[in-house]
């Protein structure tokens, strides 16, 4: 159930206001208590939120990856997100799924595609405002387990937050850990894709991404992570390539993790946008589109999803639509361009079986 569980416990239904433009300005992030952590949830009650818990914004965008035409944006780290970066600094708390190895080592793998980077990416997304990222995905074990460890120091020396990947299982499935204006919130990564996931999940003694091959542990996790938060994240990088609607797998799994305690899901991989809604009680957005690409595939639909929660009052979601420009960087719209593009993004959720509003 999506709920800030601060007393009196109230149900927060959705209002879809589709933006039409984005945010002013860039606002400041405020002051939060955020960590990493680096072990299993531990099955214990978490603290309750103050009284005084105020709004919380949540962003969440797509793929995004610094390959051939982005990898170029790299040279100016600061600005390589564009002005799409006032609407990712607006949030409270900003996430994106990053799909590519931070290395120049390792063997590339037995599939067709390979993504890496150098770490001035991490430079470049805490510029744009964004707060964490998942790397559970099919492209951050590109250079197999010499890039995935070079990937992991990367990050701890830019001591910027993720979820996704860890040196075993425990800490691969493991919540990042956040309390933004009295609410506590916990962020999983995983993903679905079946390529190679075999040989890349981590085990108890092999470093690795969250992957739902283990089913056990993913919803294990989610349901640790409830015991600790208010609000429930998972960021799932599932979806069939160029499949605006979700297929079998997401639709089997996301009532899955909505019944271990999934408050929010959010969707990548199909690099096209895919429909959110409600699945009971808890907020599906199946796909976010590509975000910051390298190349025109499928789509160049993009957007950044933003969810308020307020005590006591509905919950809101606005989508601020973009598009992947030439460049690669993801350019809001404006005037009747956004809200033609609001309006697709709206019709998306004829195919999810989601509703408008919660369950009662």
């Amino acid at each position: 159930m999506l709920v800030l569980t601060r007393p009196p416990l109230v149900t927060l239904p959705l209002v879809i206001a589709l933006a039409g433009c984005a945010a002013a300005g860039q606002a400041s992030h405020p002051a939060a208590v955020r960590s990493h952590v680096g072990a299993a949830a531990s099955h214990v009650a978490g603290p309750s939120p103050s009284p005084a818990s105020r709004d919380v914004t949540l962003a969440f965008a797509g793929d995004v990856n610094f390959a051939r035409r982005t990898a170029k944006l790299l040279r100016h780290p600061a600005t390589a997100f564009g002005t799409i970066s006032q609407v990712l600094g607006s949030a409270d708390l900003t996430a994106v799924n990053l799909e590519t190895a931070v290395t120049f080592r390792g063997t590339p793998q037995p599939k067709q595609f390979h993504f890496r980077t150098t770490r001035k990416a991490f430079t470049a997304i805490r510029a744009a405002g964004i707060d964490v990222v998942t790397l559970a995905n099919n492209h951050v074990l590109d250079y197999g387990q010499v890039g995935l460890k070079d990937t992991l120091a990367a990050a701890r020396a830019a001591r910027f937050p993720y979820v996704g990947i860890g040196v075993n299982a425990r800490a691969a499935w493991a919540p990042y850990i956040t309390t933004v204006n009295g609410t506590q919130i916990a962020i999983i990564g995983v993903s679905q894709v079946a390529e190679l996931a075999s040989s890349w999940v981590a085990t108890s003694h092999r470093p690795g991404e969250a992957n739902s091959i283990n089913t056990r542990r993913t919803l294990a996790a989610v349901r640790a992570a409830k015991k600790r938060a208010d609000v429930v994240i998972v960021f799932m990088h599932w979806g069939t390539e160029g499949q605006a609607c979700p297929d079998a797998n997401q639709l089997a799994l996301a009532p899955r993790l909505a019944r271990a305690g999934a408050d929010i899901i959010i969707g990548a991989h199909a690099h096209t946008l895919q429909g959110s809604g409600w699945l009971g009680r808890t907020f599906v957005a199946y796909g976010m589109g590509n975000f910051l690409w390298w190349e025109h595939s499928y789509s160049t639909a993009t957007g950044v999803l933003k969810l308020t929660l307020r005590p006591h009052q509905p919950l809101t979601a606005r989508f601020v639509p973009a598009v992947v420009s030439s460049a690669g960087q993801p350019v809001p719209l404006h005037g009747a361009t956004a809200r033609r593009a609001a309006r697709s993004y709206a019709r998306l959720r004829g195919c999810t079986g989601l509703s408008a509003r919660p369950a009662s």
